[in-house]
């Protein structure tokens, strides 16, 4: 799916990719879903890949609101340069650790809903345009909309279908 480019677009590719992320992990048991994957990576399970999706909802919520109010947000977050999404990303997992899969799945659910209410209340040149918003620098607000939520789960899914994949 290309990247999108208007607001349709983005709702459509959020919910569809978010859809799949879905159906792929229904698609297998509760011991898989609960497994560990057999590559080395920062996430090991699905809760992990679930949990970092929605920490990464809260950081754009949170930039969104702080940019909003006429503010500059601190991105990605305070202590944590682009440079350092890494060390980030790694924080994130650290916090997550003692959340159960079924927790991970209700908080994204909920911070899915969140980003597609925020993308809805706004027009296609609100989203689209570069530097529409002040807070945005010199890309869209849109721009940030897609990472967070259709590219970032196409990331899932591909981290899924290599899990399910080692399975077999």
């Amino acid at each position: 799916m290309a990247r999108p480019k208007s607001k349709v677009e983005l709702l459509e590719a959020a919910e569809h990719n978010y859809q799949a992320l879905l159906t792929l992990i229904n698609t297998m048991t509760d011991v898989q879903q609960n497994g560990t994957f057999p590559f080395e990576d920062r996430d090991r399970n699905i809760r992990d890949v679930l949990v970092h999706l929605h920490e990464w909802h809260n950081m754009m919520k949170q930039w969104y609101q702080v940019g909003m109010s006429g503010k500059k947000p601190i991105m990605p977050r305070e202590g944590y340069s682009w440079k350092t999404t890494a060390e980030l990303n790694h924080a994130i997992w650290l916090h997550y650790q003692d959340t159960d899969l079924q927790t991970a799945k209700a908080l994204l659910a909920h911070s899915h809903n969140e980003m597609f209410c925020l993308i809805d209340r706004h027009s296609n040149e609100e989203l689209f345009t570069k530097k529409y918003y002040q807070w945005t620098n010199t890309t869209s607000l849109g721009s940030y909309l897609v990472s967070a939520t259709s590219s970032h789960y196409d990331w899932a899914v591909k981290k899924l279908k290599k899990y399910k994949k080692q399975l077999s």
